[in-house]
C-alpha cells in the first residue's frame, strides 16, 4: 500500500498527531468504533482517559491484525470523547500508536458513550 501525507498551507495545519489528509491505494477496511473494553475481562479498561485511549487503540490494532494489517494501514480515524478538555491527553496516547505520517483525523465531543466509556475510536484502513 502506498500512503502519502497530504498537506497544504491553504488549510489549517494539524494541531495534533494527524495528517490533513492521506492519499492511499488498495483495498479499504472500515473499522467500527472501539470503546476501551478489555477483551480478557469484558470490562472497561481501568484508569483514566489515557488508559482508555490506549485500550481503544489496542482494540483497533487487534481487528487490523486479524486481517493481516496493522495501525500503519490506517488512513482515517474519528475519535469521540466525552470531555473535550481531555483532547491533549488523548493526543499524547494516540501519538504512541499512530506514527508519521499520521492518519487524517476528526475528534468530536459527545454527550455519552456505551458503558460509560470516555473515548471511542473508529478507523478506515487500506490494505
Amino acid at each position: 500500500m502506498k500512503k502519502e501525507a497530504i498537506s497544504t498551507s491553504k488549510a489549517p495545519a494539524a494541531v495534533g498527531p494527524y495528517s490533513q489528509a492521506i492519499r492511499a491505494t488498495g483495498d479499504m477496511l472500515f473499522l467500527s468504533g472501539q470503546v476501551p473494553l478489555d477483551p480478557a475481562t469484558g470490562k472497561l479498561a481501568e484508569g483514566g482517559i489515557e488508559e482508555q485511549t490506549a485500550q481503544s487503540c489496542k482494540n483497533l490494532a487487534a481487528v487490523l491484525e486479524s486481517q493481516g494489517l496493522s495501525l500503519d494501514n490506517v488512513v482515517k480515524t474519528t475519535v469521540f470523547i466525552t470531555d473535550i478538555s481531555n483532547f491533549p491527553k488523548v493526543n499524547e496516547v494516540y501519538r504512541q500508536f499512530f506514527k508519521t505520517p499520521c492518519p487524517a483525523r476528526s475528534c468530536v465531543e459527545i454527550s455519552g458513550l456505551p458503558l460509560g466509556a470516555q473515548v471511542e475510536i473508529e478507523a478506515i484502513a487500506v490494505a
